[in-house]
């Protein structure tokens, strides 16, 4: 039998969840297979080579290359700081010498014949990857990671900007737009949600606050644009270094939080959450995500959940084109033969159940899933 796949975006009461943390180059492993550990331990290091500052002795010193060897008053694989005579000339008659003091500090790479150069590798810098979810040590990977599992409630965003961060989860009134008035002292390192729209000024004021993540409904691509100072492109986001992380789960504009959604945050209100804005909308589809963290008595496990993807009959969806976008629904049938549009073009698609008591028959390509 045919299946129809579609995206989707998981918002779950209550999921387990596999978090894989590892490192960029090799390094140390700091847990075993079965450690618990909180969202903050460090999991594994490494050092991460510093920058190389290339010297142009000959130049500095008005020396033929092949000279420069014999003028520098370290060896290569010596450290060298900052200020410190780093190569003097003989000078003639032993008069009239010259020196060059380093202008960084490091380690001598090399120093060439040929060039007259010399290089010089800045300090290492300690790189540290963070466990991010409370959770159990189920998996080490050797000189990169391990991997972590937790029972977490799980709500996927659209899009976000910002990496990892953690915090006790403020939710404030589904039909509040996140505006500076409703952000307070308390909230200081807090994850705060709204169903509104975030604004520009709620953003600025999060920042002096120390807010450090703002979940939403919606946003207005001029106030991310004036926020960030520039337009994002099409790529990954989750580098940018603005002060907090921002998650909206529904879209750009005056969008509402789906009530479902919104509901499941608050009641999860005042526990801790680990937040990561990470985005990235083409290959290898990455969604920015609010996990909190559950424990064995917390809440129940929900029904078997469907093949990922897979549109059925009952399953969840959101409409993600005009002049329905963003609405829920549940999926009630699935006609076999396509059928024609008000546009004149024919597709395959399915009819949604809506709170409200009214039926829409909408194209499958207009729809994403929402996995439980």
């Amino acid at each position: 039998m045919a299946h129809a796949y579609t995206p989707g975006l998981k918002v779950a009461a209550r999921v387990h969840h596999r978090l894989r943390r590892a490192l960029p180059l090799p390094g140390d492993v700091l847990v075993e297979v079965g450690q618990r550990v909180a969202a903050r331990d460090v999991v594994a290091r490494a050092l991460l080579p510093g920058p190389v500052t290339p010297l142009n002795l000959a130049n500095q010193l008005a020396l033929p290359p092949a000279d420069v060897p014999s003028c520098v008053l370290k060896r290569v694989g010596d450290p060298i700081a900052e200020g410190e005579v780093l190569a003097r000339t003989k000078g003639i008659f032993g008069l009239f010498k010259s020196e060059y003091r380093a202008r960084t500090s490091g380690i001598i790479e090399s120093i060439s014949e040929v060039t007259g150069q010399v290089l010089i590798r800045g300090e290492p810098q300690p790189v540290q990857v963070l466990a991010h979810l409370p959770g159990e040590v189920t998996e080490v990977l050797p000189a990169e990671g391990a991997v972590i599992e937790a029972e977490v409630t799980l709500v996927q965003g659209i899009f976000g900007i910002g990496g990892e961060t953690y915090g006790s989860l403020h939710v404030l009134p589904h039909d509040a737009d996140l505006v500076p008035e409703l952000l307070t002292d308390e909230m200081r390192g807090a994850v705060v949600a709204a169903g509104g729209r975030v604004t520009h000024a709620a953003l600025v004021k999060a920042v002096e606050l120390g807010i450090s993540a703002l979940v939403a409904g919606g946003v207005d691509d001029q106030d991310l644009k004036q926020f960030l100072g520039y337009d994002l492109g099409v790529a990954i986001t989750g580098s940018e270094q603005v002060g907090l992380t921002l998650i909206v789960t529904e879209g750009f504009g005056n969008i509402r939080m789906a009530e479902r959604t919104w509901q499941l945050l608050r009641s999860r209100a005042g526990c801790e959450a680990s937040v990561n804005g990470a985005t990235q909308i083409r290959a290898g589809v990455m969604r920015p995500e609010i996990l909190v963290p559950l424990d064995a008595a917390t809440g129940s496990q929900g029904p078997e959940a469907a093949a990922a993807g897979q549109l059925e009959v009952g399953r969840m969806v959101r409409i993600i084109r005009a002049p329905y976008f963003g609405v829920i629904g549940q999926v009630s049938a699935l006609p076999q033969q396509p059928q024609v549009l008000p546009s004149g073009s024919r597709a395959r698609v399915l009819e949604v159940s809506l709170g409200d008591g009214r039926t829409l028959t909408v194209p499958r390509a207009n729809v994403e899933l929402i996995e439980e």
